[in-house]
């Protein structure tokens, strides 16, 4: 039997059985479909995550306050004992790290921005000027903060797009005079730079010295030193450089925490991709299922169909090519379903998409070539059964349709 004709004789059944065969397609369909689609939320997540920390610039290395321990003994919380605060001094000790290219520390609070009766609650970002190019931030006019003595407080201050369109509106807003909490400042510059950094959206912003930051916050502790290395394999050596300063400068404590961009983008990306296959995982257990049903419904049509068989065999036909014949029906509802879930599957994420545009939604390349995979080798694995009992049936027993 030529590979055409046994294509046209499955075909023909698969037509004249148009319920079954639609019930069949359908199984498959949403199996292929939800691996498609899910595996897109998990990719998605993955991409915005990295390209939040990719965002912060590149070859960072970023300081926090406290120790994280992977011990647990929890023997400084015993003792009653505080991680000691990051200051301006310690951001001013790092500059003279060899391998450390710039630094910025930071001062985060929120607080009221006033002007002609207007008032905003924004985010307050407290820094130096180096902030600006260790971001790879851009401005739209004037200038970003003057570099200086970061002990010294002065009264300028930079504003993201937004909060200058909600308080000035057209009105030009270099120049003029606003009030952040309890204190004046001169607006020096606008931001260009669109999109969020650690949640914040960077055109909701105002940025002030980090001195001006401190006395406004009423505090003498940074949020956290950001760094800037030469180059990405200046980082290493840079963040032991780090850990030895700091520790000197803390009584030989090690009271700190310096992550580099990469161990976190490296880590995020292995929890991100392990939940995309863990999501994969799930919906190809669809899959299964709609093998399962393939198979049981086409058991149910052998025996619908032993008189068919039956004269197949009579007309000499071998057990194998009786085989081949169901095999193929089986292969064929896999493939066609799995092609309808392909494009059901692109088609949600694409609605996904739409409806959250901050999620770059999309599988990754391998989820597609697996779901269509998985859905033809289920067909395959559980059609062998019901392509075997129909190729065992007696032609004379088939015929009488016994």
């Amino acid at each position: 039997m030529r590979v055409r004709d046994v294509v046209r004789l499955s075909w023909g059944t698969l037509i004249r059985t148009r319920l079954r065969t639609v019930m069949l397609l359908l199984a498959t369909a949403i199996g292929v479909a939800a691996v498609v689609m899910l595996t897109s939320l998990g990719e998605a997540a993955r991409r915005y995550v990295t390209a939040e920390f990719s965002s912060l610039g590149t070859n960072l290395i970023i300081v926090l306050p406290g120790r994280s321990e992977t011990s647990g003994s929890g023997l400084t919380l015993l003792a009653g004992q505080t991680p000691r605060d990051l200051t301006v001094r310690d951001a001013i000790a790092l500059e003279r790290i060899s391998a450390i290219d710039k630094v910025a520390p930071v001062v985060l609070g929120a607080a009221s921005v006033q002007w002609g009766g207007l008032e905003r609650e924004v985010p307050v970002f407290g820094s130096t000027a180096s902030f600006l190019e260790i971001r790879n931030w851009s401005m739209e006019r004037g200038q970003f903060l003057p570099p200086g003595d970061p002990e010294r407080p002065s009264s300028v201050a930079v504003l993201g797009m937004k909060l200058k369109a909600e308080l000035f509106g057209d009105t030009p807003a270099i120049g003029e005079w606003i009030r952040i909490g309890d204190r004046r400042f001169r607006v020096i510059g606008l931001l260009a730079t669109e999109g969020r950094t650690i949640g914040i959206d960077v055109q909701d912003v105002a940025i002030i010295p980090v001195a001006s930051a401190q006395q406004l916050f009423n505090t003498e502790s940074l949020f956290r030193i950001i760094t800037s290395t030469h180059s990405r394999e200046d980082m290493e050596r840079a963040r032991d450089e780090i850990r030895r300063v700091i520790t000197e400068r803390h009584q030989g404590e090690e009271d700190i925490t310096a992550v580099t961009q990469d161990a976190v983008l490296a880590t995020f990306d292995r929890i991100f991709g392990a939940l995309t296959l863990a999501l994969a995982g799930i919906a190809a257990i669809s899959l299964a299922v709609a093998g399962i049903l393939i198979m049981n419904v086409m058991l149910v049509a052998v025996s619908q169909r032993t008189a068919e068989i039956g004269l197949l065999k009579a007309l000499g036909a071998a057990r194998r090519q009786i085989m081949t014949l169901f095999l193929a029906e089986a292969i064929m509802l896999s493939f066609i379903g799995a092609m309808a879930g392909l494009l059901v599957g692109q088609g949600g994420s694409w609605m996904i998409g739409r409806l959250y545009p901050v999620l770059p939604l999309g599988p990754p390349a391998w989820a597609p070539i697996a779901a269509v995979a998985i859905a033809v080798t289920s067909g395959v694995v559980f059609g062998i059964l019901p392509a075997r009992r129909a190729a065992a049936l007696d032609p004379v027993e088939a015929l009488a349709g016994r």
